[in-house]
């Protein structure tokens, strides 16, 4: 997940500085790509856990789980203040909307895909973000070995459920809302109070949802404890993750690191779900990652 450069530190939506401290040097003793690495492997293979619960919570109420305990654990640990004018209101607001409605979609994909298929035409986002406006030409090569890319996946084995794939392209769209919506939020708010704040409302919008899908089942005591696992390892996680990382790290050496999600997604799905693709859908994950890749490379060249 792309994250936007929330680094700024005040005493307003500051940790506990012990904690502070002890997490900056637990981080700084790792390099930052294995930080990346290791974000992008919990985010992926708590999805793969979440997925397993849809047949007990529904995947609306696995979000819904899943925004409120990541909501809950963010607001204790940064304790964001409530103060703030309109304009960071709004953004805030805007970001909790899209956060929540890019995690519905992507859960609605992951009922009726593979978790890497889904995930690789979620990443359409932010690679459309790395090359909207480019005037280069091999920017066109990049569009056009994704969209192949796609096109495979779509094709490969007698086709995918269209549902799901429109669900994940949805996904997409509000993946590249999310990182315009991002930097927007990392401007306006100070270390972790933005993303804090901004769960909190992603989680009041998924919580109806879930509760409609899944009612009393989510106060079961084993769906919350699972809920709580998938919520620290997709959200908590890999975003403190991420954003220790994006501090060490050009914002272009971290969005190569990124490109490998799809992968990464392919092979959770694999592990824990034995969800098997074949030659050519792995051909298709390839064509997006390279693209990925060489489109994230370009911009860096740009800048």
């Amino acid at each position: 997940m792309v994250m936007a450069h929330m680094d700024g530190a005040s005493s307003r939506g500051r940790p506990v500085v012990g904690l502070e401290q002890t997490a900056a040097r637990a981080f700084g003793a790792v390099p930052p790509p294995v930080l990346v690495l290791l974000g992008i492997v919990s985010l992926q293979v708590g999805a793969a856990f979440a997925k397993q619960m849809f047949a007990v919570a529904g995947s609306s109420g696995v979000v819904a789980l899943r925004l409120l305990f990541a909501a809950a654990v963010l607001l204790v640990v940064w304790r964001p203040s409530l103060r703030m004018d309109r304009r960071t209101l709004a953004v805030v607001v805007g970001y909790g909307l899209v956060l929540a409605g890019m995690n519905m979609s992507i859960y609605q994909a992951f009922e009726r895909i593979p978790l890497g298929v889904a995930v690789t035409i979620e990443f359409l986002g932010p690679l459309a973000v790395a090359l909207f406006g480019s005037r280069r030409k091999l920017d066109v090569l990049w569009a056009l070995l994704a969209g192949a890319g796609v096109l495979l996946l779509s094709r490969a084995d007698g086709g995918l459920d269209w549902v799901g794939v429109g669900f994940a392209l949805l996904a997409a769209a509000l993946w590249a809302s999310y990182i315009l919506v991002s930097a927007k939020l990392g401007s306006q708010t100070s270390g972790g109070s933005g993303l804090a704040l901004g769960m909190a409302v992603g989680a009041l919008v998924a919580v109806p949802f879930g509760v409609a899908d899944a009612g009393s089942v989510l106060l079961d005591p084993a769906v919350l404890a699972v809920g709580l696992l998938v919520a620290l390892m997709s959200s908590v996680v890999p975003y403190t993750l991420e954003l220790e990382a994006l501090r060490r790290i050009p914002p272009r050496v971290f969005g190569v690191l990124m490109s490998l999600e799809p992968a990464v997604a392919a092979l959770a799905g694999l592990v824990v779900l034995g969800e098997a693709l074949g030659a050519w859908q792995w051909v298709a994950i390839g064509c997006v990652v390279v693209a990925s890749v060489g489109a994230t490379r370009t911009v860096g060249t740009q800048n």
